[in-house]
């Protein structure tokens, strides 16, 4: 079997979780592997994202590190075996794989939460302000590169809009509201489909207005996204070369810590959806 070139982020969650349980253990890479019959590579492999692991092996493997969580045993079952392409396979190659990561982290996610200190949510970006914001790159991107990269952002919002749609959760400061991305009209347009989304039943769109108090995390853009088994979390931050992703249980446990104390500054649904569309209307 030939190694993956580009494990996905799933496959790379995968093997990191993999990874833990063997160490938990306290057992090395080679001593798994020969416990499992397997070449002495193979571990390390699997670990690595690289290579896949049947149901079969990875129950064996879960009896060999003496994992006592059957839920999560469970959870990682379901990501063995041959990955299904998923929509955004389709643009493979063609824009950065870390889009392609976050797509695939929402898709798999029972529960999304973001902080947006500076941007617009990007599953409820519109169109117009997508392209408005790709063309805000230095170098400027190439034009069709501009176009796939908003087509895919468009395609994310099949996430919330799918039923049963996933719980979606978004703390958004005044910073990123009152931005003008793409001009008056287009961020006229642009909020006014903000207070639409929030009218969803399983979206919260909560504001940090400029009056609140300081919070953890007041510059950054935070994704966590919640799995069928806390274990298996994972935290998506953006940063000058794209996204960064994090799944230690430190981590996972900090981040949910600052995304409740940010929760704390902001308005209540209502009063956040009143206060976007004053903004709205004021532009």
């Amino acid at each position: 079997m030939a190694p993956r070139q580009q494990p996905s982020i799933r496959q790379r969650r995968f093997g990191a979780e993999l990874r833990r349980l063997r160490e938990a253990a306290g057992m090395s890479a080679p001593v798994a592997a020969t416990r499992l019959g397997a070449d002495r590579t193979m571990i390390s492999n699997i670990e690595a994202g690289r290579f896949g692991i049947s149901e079969e092996r990875l129950r064996r493997l879960a009896s060999i590190y003496e994992c006592n969580d059957p839920n999560l045993i469970d959870a990682l079952a379901s990501m063995t075996g041959g990955r299904p392409k998923g929509w955004w396979d389709e643009y493979r190659g063609k824009i950065p794989p870390d889009f392609l990561d976050v797509a695939e982290v929402e898709h798999h996610a029972t529960g999304i939460k973001t902080l947006q200190t500076a941007h617009i949510p990007g599953i409820f970006q519109t169109e117009d302000h997508a392209r408005a914001l790709f063309d805000l790159f230095v170098p400027a991107l190439p034009r069709l590169e501009l176009e796939l990269r908003v087509a895919q952002r468009l395609s994310r919002h099949r996430v919330v809009d799918s039923v049963p749609g996933v719980p979606y959760v978004g703390y958004v400061h005044e910073a990123a509201l009152r931005m003008r991305i793409g001009g008056s009209r287009i961020a006229r347009a642009q909020l006014n489909r903000l207070t639409e989304e929030s009218e969803r039943s399983n979206v919260q769109l909560l504001v940090i207005p400029f009056s609140a108090d300081g919070f953890p995390m007041a510059g950054d853009t935070v994704m966590y996204a919640s799995a069928s088994n806390p274990h298996l979390d994972t935290v998506q931050v953006d940063s000058p070369t794209g996204a960064v992703f994090f799944d230690s249980p430190t981590h996972l446990a900090n981040f949910r810590t600052r995304l409740d104390l940010a929760e704390q500054v902001t308005l209540n649904p209502s009063a956040s959806r009143d206060f976007i569309l004053e903004i709205a209307k004021s532009l």
